[in-house]
């Protein structure tokens, strides 16, 4: 259970706000588009680590903790998990900020795994961090 202290892991990469047409037959957030945003974040992220271009190639240990609402501020943070030779491992967290509130809430988080790709469509091995 989160507290009032627990802080998001990781850098702001995503920041966008729950619409009424992203509504499941609840009038909940589709747990879809929130997916959706994650992998969008992740991606971002890993573009930009592995300097070009990814491809999802899986989705470990998403856990869905709490509802998003209509009009709430979705914030995607991303951080770096583990850099392998043609793949790339991003932990991301999704907060919401309730009614454009500061007060900030951990929805879900999960592991995205994005596989670095060539030019040609094919992996291609991660450059090493320039310094």
């Amino acid at each position: 259970m989160l507290n009032d202290n627990d802080e998001p892991k990781g850098a702001l990469t995503i920041r966008t706000l729950a619409m009424p047409s992203d509504t499941n037959p609840a009038g909940d957030i589709f747990g879809g588009w929130v997916m959706s945003q994650m992998d969008i974040a992740g991606s971002i992220c890993a573009v930009e680590r592995v300097q070009g271009r990814v491809a999802t190639i899986a989705v470990e240990a998403m856990t869905f903790i709490a509802p998003v609402k209509v009009g709430d501020v979705l914030c995607v943070y991303t951080d770096i998990e583990r850099v392998g030779n043609t793949s790339i491992t991003i932990s991301v967290e999704a907060w919401v900020r309730r009614r454009m509130l500061d007060h900030r809430v951990k929805v879900t988080d999960g592991r995205f795994v994005y596989v670095s790709l060539g030019e040609d469509g094919k992996k291609r091995p991660i450059p090493p961090l320039s310094r």
